[in-house]
């Protein structure tokens, strides 16, 4: 099947919740779950230059160093981010940067105000979840287009109402 370049290829695979379950690989889940320990600890970080700064020095030194590990990376690392089938990236991939930028300078904010850490975070899974949902649905930046269902609507519901039982925890009102 022939799909332009900036289209995915048809999702394929386990179609039932447990086979889902089943074939998620072990380094996958054991990477999500590192990230978003790495999350939490750079908005901590991010938001103690920030107070001490400002929102928009913190997410400068937060790209200048991570420009700066990544390229180290691009050193050391062997060169495989690439291969003559990979088609070219569409030009708005590129603006990932952006959207980095006014995350760490968001969240730099958030995390000194009366939602501290776990408040700003929580609310931060709620509009990742928001997002990624209008994304799939509308199948935005080249995502295959999947319906709003149930489970999802259901996971969206548990996501804001833990989040709100976290804000309630911490005294902080959004």
């Amino acid at each position: 099947m022939q799909t332009k370049p900036t289209e995915r290829p048809p999702r394929t695979g386990p179609a039932t919740l447990p086979e889902r379950l089943a074939a998620l690989s072990g380094i996958g889940v054991a990477a999500a779950l590192a990230a978003g320990c790495l999350l939490a600890l750079m908005t901590q970080l991010n938001g103690d230059l920030a107070r001490h700064t400002s929102g928009l020095f913190a997410s400068w030194v937060a790209h200048g160093l991570g420009g700066i590990a990544a390229a180290a990376l691009l050193l050391v690392l062997p060169r495989r981010w690439k291969d003559a089938t990979t088609p070219r990236a569409p030009l708005w991939a590129y603006a990932g940067g952006f959207a980095g930028a006014a995350t760490v300078v968001a969240t730099s904010l958030a995390v000194n105000s009366p939602l501290a850490l776990a408040g700003t975070l929580a609310l931060g899974l709620v509009g990742q979840a928001v997002f990624g949902l209008a994304a799939d649905r509308w199948g935005l930046f080249g995502l295959e287009r999947r319906p709003l269902r149930g489970p999802e609507l259901a996971g969206l519901a548990l996501i804001v109402a833990g989040s709100l039982l976290l804000l309630h925890a911490v005294g902080a009102r959004p």
